[in-house]
């Protein structure tokens, strides 16, 4: 796959024309997007962002291992905390708006909710940095005739709205979605949350757009269509529209009847038209033409009243195939928790959701792209719909494991011949690579594959990137881990102590380096000292290289794990 260059605040990815497979990345979907993904190269979009959702990165952990997931660990995992790296992209994103074309007046609008948010709701000022970064990015990989599905929570979709007005342009706002996403929710002062917020987008008023058909409710069936013959069930409609028409056939009198009288018109069944022309049936210009057509093939009839006489008309409007999809879905339940399809996430969406989307925004042979890709399910619609390509990206390794696994075993798939996985180093220059790219995924990358919960978001955390749980007496303990990709030495293992010494959660200290320690470095972690448990001497600092974690499988020594090197199924999958 061919790399794209990247230089400014923000330069659009060079068209190319470069046939994708199906690729799952391991990676900051902002890097990818903006060095694997070309312009112009992906026909739908769908995005279920994380908002409030550190506490389901834990629980998934929880769910798959069965172990309580320690409350520090949200800590850990925490993307929405207002820090300097986000302070300064605040500043760098009016820059990336004008390049790409935003209108002055949404830039304002960027201005004044960084100046008001910062004191008030710093939480969801950093949730909004971190999403208008990444769709500024999203729209220059879209085709011409591309969409954009965003599921976002209803406590933040208004200030979403407005940046992807800005960004996609308030005229290719398309809908406002509503999804029912649980049947009951009590409320003691309000009213029951129940739903989801679906944003859609196209990149130009070319988009596509499929008609789908969804299943009549059998309620409104049942009481609006009463009436069955050969052509099968039916409601009675009058025949004439309200208003008159002073000229033209459509308000003179036909059969003995004038819709004029009672200040109406002829209204042509256009429905019962388009059945006969379906049939082989020549339709004619002439309007009362049309209407006797109707007659002679059994669409009209004409009711007695009380009194004698014929009364008005009335055409016999059959149940369509199905109802076209609306705004608003109810037919689609959310997973219960016994559900097949579930896989762990609390937050997994249905497939049928994501099968309609994707039947209603796209067609076979096109592009699919899940930037927050999560258990996959936006990969697995994708696949059961046939001939479309998907791409799926993100940032946890615990959720390319679950999709890994998941398209061998339920789908049938062979890594490398029906899917890629792109971005997992599997050797030390691949490690290297990594580094290279992105020195924060090579962190992330790094903790979980030890089997610790790395730190979400980017920066320094008192030294901290991530941590390592066990069980002991008293009760859950922690190594605190530190990685580190360039140069190395003594003090970045003396550091570690000096971290160690003032956490009173931790006992043991891991430290990995990308390239192979000193023994100065050994030296200073022998200083440590030793910690005792249960019969058993554990060294305080442990250092291991990223060589001996890939080729010598070399691990930290701690009581017990609690963390991301766990199988989804029978088999564990490398990692």
């Amino acid at each position: 796959m061919q790399f794209v260059a990247y230089s400014s605040a923000f330069s659009a990815p060079k068209l190319l024309a470069m046939p994708f497979q199906n690729t799952l990345f391991y990676g900051d979907n902002l890097t990818i997007m903006r060095d694997r993904i070309p312009s112009q190269s992906v026909d739908l979009i769908y995005l279920d962002p994380p908002f409030k959702s550190d506490q389901n990165y834990n629980l998934i952990y929880k769910t798959l291992t069965g172990k309580p997931v320690p409350e520090q660990a949200e800590a850990f995992c925490d993307t929405w905390d207002m820090d300097a790296e986000k302070a300064e992209m605040a500043k760098r994103i009016p820059q990336m708006m004008r390049e790409t074309g935003v209108p002055d007046y949404y830039i304002h609008f960027w201005t004044l909710w960084v100046n008001t948010l910062t004191d008030v709701q710093p939480h969801l000022l950093a949730y909004l940095i971190y999403m208008v970064e990444r769709l500024i990015w999203m729209r220059p990989i879209l085709k011409d005739t591309g969409s954009i599905y965003l599921h976002c929570d209803p406590t933040a979709s208004h200030y979403i709205k407005v940046m992807m007005d800005g960004i996609f342009g308030h005229k290719n706002f398309r809908n406002e979605i509503v999804w029912k996403r649980t049947f009951a929710h009590g409320s003691a002062k309000g009213w029951g949350d129940v739903h989801d917020t679906i944003l859609l987008y196209s990149k130009t008023d070319k988009f596509r757009w499929n008609r789908i058909l969804q299943a009549h409710d059998p309620d409104y069936v049942n009481d609006k269509y009463r009436f069955t013959d050969a052509r099968g069930r039916y409601r009675l409609v009058v025949l004439t529209g309200p208003g008159l028409v002073k000229a033209g056939p459509s308000s003179q009198p036909w059969r003995g009847i004038n819709p004029s009288d009672g200040g109406r018109h002829w209204s042509v069944p256009q429905r019962a038209l388009a059945a006969l022309r379906d049939e082989g049936v020549s339709i004619p210009t002439e309007l009362h033409k049309q209407l006797d057509l109707l007659v002679e093939h059994g669409f009209i009839r004409f009711p007695k009243k009380r009194g004698g006489g014929v009364g008005v008309p009335e055409f016999k409007l059959y149940l369509p195939k199905g109802q076209a999809i609306q705004d608003v879905i109810t037919d689609i339940p959310p997973l219960n928790s016994q559900a097949k399809e579930r896989l762990g996430y609390p937050t997994q969406k249905p497939k049928q959701l994501l099968k309609r989307i994707i039947e209603a925004s796209s067609n076979p042979g096109d592009v699919i792209f899940d930037p927050f890709c999560g258990c996959g399910t936006t990969i697995y619609a994708t696949q059961e719909t046939g001939t479309r390509t998907w791409i799926g990206c993100d940032v946890a390794i615990l959720a390319i494991k679950i999709i890994r696994e998941t398209l061998s075993e339920r789908y049938r798939l062979s890594e490398d011949r029906d899917f890629e996985v792109d971005g997992i180093p599997n050797s030390v220059e691949a490690a290297i690579e990594l580094f290279q790219r992105d020195a924060h995924q090579f962190q992330h990358w790094a903790v979980e594959r030890v089997g610790g919960f790395p730190m979400k978001k980017r920066g320094a955390d008192r030294g901290i990137d991530g941590r390592m749980y066990f069980e002991a007496k008293p009760g859950l303990r922690s190594m605190v881990m530190s990685v580190k990709g360039g140069h190395t030495g003594p003090a970045d293992v003396r550091d570690l102590y000096g971290v160690l010494e003032g956490d009173s959660d931790a006992e043991l200290g891991g430290f990995i380096c990308l390239h192979e320690p000193t023994k100065a470095m050994h030296a200073a972690a022998s200083k440590a000292g030793r910690y005792e448990y249960n019969g058993t001497s554990y060294d305080r600092i442990q250092i291991l290289s990223v060589r001996e974690i890939l080729e010598e499988k070399r691990e930290f020594r701690t009581p017990s794990k609690i963390g991301s090197r766990i199988s989804t199924g029978q088999v564990a999958l490398p990692i």
